[in-house]
């Protein structure tokens, strides 16, 4: 019984804590309180002139427009979730195939598709990002993503690389050959499955890093569009009230502390029972 359901804490916190986000974005329009967009001007500013803090009306408060903050959070957690889930989509199966391609056909593949790697990782990642999505000079939740997916996958290339040049000396590719099957069948039916452990442990992680990445570009401007809520943005528009109004802030560095943790503590989990050897 212990094998099918792991007595790890980190997979039962991390697990329980990602559930619960889900959960909270998918039900977002039913359970949040006010429209994420809607402007409740007449409460206006407080006595010192900051955001209107929690009410009955509004649990967590108001930003400076008026707009309700947990709906604002809520609504968040979907942009958030959305780019981490479909960012770590598009980098994995890239990793997937050029750490595959390089560790099993060698020689001037795996140099070239080694030094390509070499090259994205000489960059700081989130000044790459940054640049990219300069260039393209298009905001929104697709190039966000995009962007992410499309620089993501180095680390996911290299490990999978360092497996796969261990799995294709053993005696089952050996059999293989001997056997008489193609290259492509010893990559993707042989050795394949062997590396796929430790490429979801690190789709796992790497949710967790593009959340992180989407939550900075917004914070900075790059990312998601206003009005659209994200919590990068949010904590952007909170900062000239960090001080009367603190919380503004709190709220969307929690939530996104709380997806960060969770997916790594549900990486780490699944680190060690899936691939018990690393």
């Amino acid at each position: 019984m212990s094998r099918v359901l792991p007595r790890d804490p980190r997979l039962w916190v991390g697990g329980g804590l990602v559930l619960g986000l889900a959960t909270l974005a998918l039900l977002a329009p039913l359970i949040a309180p006010w429209d994420p967009l809607h402007q409740d001007i007449a409460l206006g500013l407080d006595a010192v002139g900051a955001p209107v803090g929690p009410s009955w009306r509004h649990p967590l408060g108001t930003d400076p427009l008026g707009r309700d903050l947990l709906s604002r959070l809520l609504f968040g957690a979907r942009v958030s979730l959305l780019v981490g889930v479909c960012a770590t989509a598009i980098a994995t199966p890239l990793g997937l195939l050029i750490g595959l391609g390089a560790g099993t056909l060698r020689g001037a593949v795996d140099a070239v598709l080694m030094r390509l790697t070499d090259l994205v990782l000489s960059f700081p990642f989130l000044l790459l990002c940054v640049a990219l999505v300069g260039i393209r000079q298009a905001r929104g939740i697709s190039n966000v993503l995009l962007v992410l997916g499309l620089l993501g996958w180095t680390t996911v290339a290299r490990v999978v690389r360092a497996r796969a040049l261990i799995e294709r000396e053993k005696a089952y590719v050996e059999a293989a050959r001997a056997a008489g099957f193609g290259l492509m069948h010893i990559v993707f039916i042989e050795v394949l499955p062997n590396v796929l452990a430790p490429a979801v442990v690190l789709a796992t992680l790497g949710v967790a890093g593009a959340i992180l990445s989407e939550s900075v570009l917004s914070y900075l401007g790059l990312g998601v569009p206003p009005p659209t809520p994200s919590w990068g943005g949010m904590m952007s528009e909170a900062q000239p009230w960090l001080r009367l109004r603190p919380l503004l802030l709190v709220w969307p560095g929690a939530a996104i502390l709380a997806a960060v943790l969770g997916f790594n503590l549900l990486g780490e989990g699944l680190r060690d029972h899936l691939d018990p050897r690393a």
